[in-house]
């Protein structure tokens, strides 16, 4: 059996650049090595602030097999950021659940400024987009909010089945599912 494939995307103009390295890809790569117990292989990339590039991106992605796309930067309120807008223009539904979830999680550790974020989630063929902030610190803080429920949805849209680790984060599942 292949293993199931994850994408990860860095979307930063200077990192693209390699004015500086990226963090945010590998603290994503990071987290879902912890999260996960299911071997998957990770197709990672790091590209500039451009939405039709971001889409372009996310294709590819689904194309290669990915069933979880974890993007990373472009989610502020810069005229620069156009992950979300990037997302709306490929996908087609989107899950705002995941982007109140995330924004409540980082209220919650004392991080004024989540309000500004337009971080959101949405379906792309049978693949879960999941938009990160990119700031590395705040990576694990969305995704420990939201990760209980990637498995499952991916479930729901056809994707592989992807079991968490029990000693570091409760995937939800109805029973009997």
């Amino acid at each position: 059996m292949n293993e199931p494939r994850i994408g990860i995307v860095t979307i930063s103009d200077r990192a693209s650049k390699g004015v500086y390295e990226d963090q945010s890809g590998p603290a994503i790569e990071a987290a879902l090595r912890d999260y996960l117990s299911t071997a998957c292989v990770f197709e990672k990339r790091v590209i500039a602030d451009e939405r039709e590039l971001i889409g372009s991106t996310l294709k590819e992605l689904v194309a290669l097999g990915c069933c979880l796309i974890c993007t990373t930067g472009g989610t502020g309120p810069s005229l620069r950021d156009v992950t979300p807008e990037a997302i709306r223009d490929v996908c087609h539904k989107e899950l705002p659940g995941f982007g109140e979830q995330m924004r409540s999680a980082s209220l919650a550790v004392g991080v004024p400024t989540a309000i500004l974020s337009r971080q959101t989630a949405a379906i792309l063929d049978e693949a879960l987009v999941v938009t990160l902030p990119g700031k590395p610190g705040s990576i694990r803080v969305c995704l420990d909010a939201v990760f209980p429920a990637i498995p499952f949805c991916i479930d729901l849209i056809g994707g592989p089945r992807l079991e968490g680790n029990a000693d570091v984060v409760q995937v939800f599942r109805p029973i009997g599912k």
